[in-house]
């Protein structure tokens, strides 16, 4: 672990509730928790996340608008890339309209949250994340920080974070944001750049603008500044496209970030959190938003744990953050990002993933080329049986909805989890996460994640194992075509399981199943299948 730098937080405390902020921002709560990796090893993760299993994030924001995928606002201004093309066809040259314009055509006018979250409260979510903003650094809710750049001033004209929170709350359900607006300073470099050829090469895009600019426009007394954080030099290597993502971690030659930069967005994320009390709040970040180069991202850590404590009389709170060694794993749960962990572990983590990319592609929906149902389930069987959890990502379209093919997959995932949720909710590893082919050739995890369809796909073979109580289920991701389940790891002496097995159960019917244990495996009769329908991932209970 990186040394911890010195605190810029301690400051004289304010009765017992809050520590003073040296910067003349927002405050941060006291309690037991302080603003150091030490301190925040002592967190433990709490029962209901663990319990959960399943969640269900709207990644959404204004990139969602052109529907043209991921990280679309930085595509734009990356000469020669198809987002470029599509950019240059829907909208025009980004010397002339830029990002901030495409946010002020986003209106999100069929957006319904409370229809939405009903739908993934159906489909087995457990909790809901919804996007706070993304690295283009618009604020989707009412910033104060971001007072200008926000979703209540400009494009839908409405308190988007609020509006999920709200929802989510009706469906009982805990609530999540996710922050990634840490990295708008690397980011959004390309903004500053030009076109190399053609008609327009060399005219600047709309990256260095300021407010002196506007006169005239629909912007005008707005600074775009505020939006791109441009008024800097560019990082080492930043006309290489590629070479955002050795600088993630703000090193290799990335620009600094102003103290201005970092204390603004430490005060957004305070305000996140004291304006809607998120139950989660998911970093995409590098362990913490502007570690090392800052102790911002320790701070909110801090501030949340605290306040969670002073107001449920428990901590209840989990942040998610990515690539983090073994001790920074105590101190929040560890999330990989499209991907997952090859054994169980010791303590609970997360993977987030989508149907489809982060933000809408409707080049996607039409190669039909979403994750199915079976995926989904199978994923989260597997991530379960390691002590995980999945959040998974259904891409919603710029105007608020969702299509009918995710719509779809989302109604068959809470078919399965409707019978077999039993299975998912409440349970704990068991002494072994499973057997099979698929996990002989698991693919390693790179980076923040991005394993996930990179193995052997499952067959009736690999069996995935969880616990709880007395009970043991046994999923079989598939269905033997003679109707045959073997298992090796339940044959007669196991060292796993030395009891003897009294019944077994399949868990979809509730009916007993025929079963003989022999040396090399118990052997698990199953029923006539009916139909292909659901069995994809068949739960065995296993009582002894």
């Amino acid at each position: 672990m990186a040394a911890t730098l010195p605190s810029l937080w301690l400051s004289r405390a304010l009765g017992n509730q809050f520590f003073e902020d040296p910067f003349g921002g927002e405050l941060m709560a006291n309690g037991p928790f302080k603003p150091t990796w030490e301190s925040l090893q002592n967190y433990k993760t709490p029962e209901w996340f663990r319990d959960a299993k399943f969640g269900m994030w709207a990644h959404w924001g204004p990139q969602c608008q052109p529907e043209a995928g991921d990280w679309y606002a930085r595509g734009m201004y990356q000469e020669g890339s198809w987002q470029y093309k599509v950019h240059l066809q829907k909208y025009g040259h980004p010397s002339k309209f830029g990002f901030k314009d495409v946010i002020n055509e986003w209106k999100a006018a069929n957006w319904d949250p409370e229809e939405l979250v009903r739908l993934y409260k159906s489909a087995g979510a457990q909790y809901f994340m919804a996007m706070a903003n993304h690295h283009d650094n618009f604020d989707l809710y009412d910033s104060r920080y971001q007072k200008h750049w926000n979703a209540t001033k400009i494009g839908p004209k409405k308190d988007l974070i609020g509006g999920w929170a709200k929802a989510a709350r009706n469906n009982g359900l805990p609530f999540g944001v996710s922050v990634h607006a840490s990295h708008a300073w690397r980011w959004y470099e390309v903004a500053q750049q030009a076109d190399k050829t053609g008609p327009l090469a060399g005219i600047p895009y709309d990256g260095k603008l300021t407010r002196a600019d506007g006169k005239g426009k629909w912007w005008e007394g707005l600074n775009p500044q505020e939006l791109y954080a441009q008024d800097h030099p560019l990082s080492e290597e930043s006309v290489d496209d590629h070479s955002i993502h050795k600088q993630w971690n703000w090193g290799n030659g990335a620009y600094p970030p102003s103290k201005a930069y970092i204390e603004k967005f430490y005060n957004r994320t305070i305000d996140l959190i004291n304006k809607y009390d998120p139950d989660v709040l998911y970093f995409d970040d590098s362990q913490l938003p502007l570690w090392p180069v800052s102790d911002a991202g320790l701070r909110i850590a801090a501030h949340l744990y605290n306040k969670s404590i002073k107001e449920h009389g428990e901590l209840r709170a989990v942040i998610n953050g990515k690539i983090l060694d073994e001790n920074q794993r105590k101190a929040m749960v560890w999330d990989i990002e499209r991907g997952q962990a090859n054994e169980i572990q010791p303590l609970p983590w997360q993977t987030d993933t989508c149907i489809g990319n982060w933000h809408y592609d409707r080049g996607l929906y039409e190669r039909d080329g979403y994750k199915t149902a079976k995926t989904v389930i199978q994923t989260l069987v597997d991530i379960v049986s390691k002590n995980g959890n999945l959040m998974l990502n259904i891409p919603v379209r710029g105007d608020g909805t969702i299509d009918e093919k995710a719509r779809r997959i989302v109604e068959e995932t809470g078919k399965w989890m409707k019978v077999n949720s039993e299975s998912i909710y409440g349970t704990r590893p068991w002494k072994i996460f499973g057997e099979g082919p698929a996990q002989e050739a698991a693919a390693k995890l790179s980076a923040q994640g991005f394993n996930e369809g990179k193995g052997k796909p499952f067959t009736h073979e690999d069996i995935r194992y969880n616990t709880k109580g007395d009970v043991l289920y046994a999923t079989a991701m598939g269905w033997p075509r003679d109707g045959k389940l073997v298992i090796k790891s339940l044959a007669k002496n196991s060292r796993h399981l030395p009891q003897e097995i009294q019944k077994v159960e399949l868990l979809t019917t509730k009916q007993s199943l025929p079963f003989e244990r022999t040396e090399d495996a118990l052997m698990v009769t199953l029923p006539e299948r009916t139909s292909e329908e659901l069995t994809y991932a068949n739960v065995i209970k296993v009582l002894t």
